[in-house]
């Protein structure tokens, strides 16, 4: 199993969607939050997402997809 770190922020109009959730439910990853800041103007999320490296990279293809600012910390290392 692999574990990447990765920062999201949200814009006003973003922070109220339930991505964590879409990516729980729709990719094969565990989504582990490291810690958060969210209000109703703006949010900022790191978390780790572990699983097959392929399932990571499409989560954070996707991701980067929703206008999310996306950043990953680390590369994939396996376990």
């Amino acid at each position: 199993m692999t574990s990447v770190l990765v920062n999201l922020s949200a814009n006003k109009d973003q922070v109220a969607e339930p991505w964590i959730w879409r990516v729980s439910r729709d990719f094969n990853v565990k989504v582990s939050i490291v810690k958060a800041n969210i209000d109703a103007d703006f949010g900022y999320m790191q978390v780790e997402l572990s699983g097959e490296v392929e399932d990571i990279q499409r989560t954070i293809a996707w991701l980067m997809t929703t206008g999310l600012h996306v950043e990953a910390l680390s590369r994939a290392v396996g376990a």
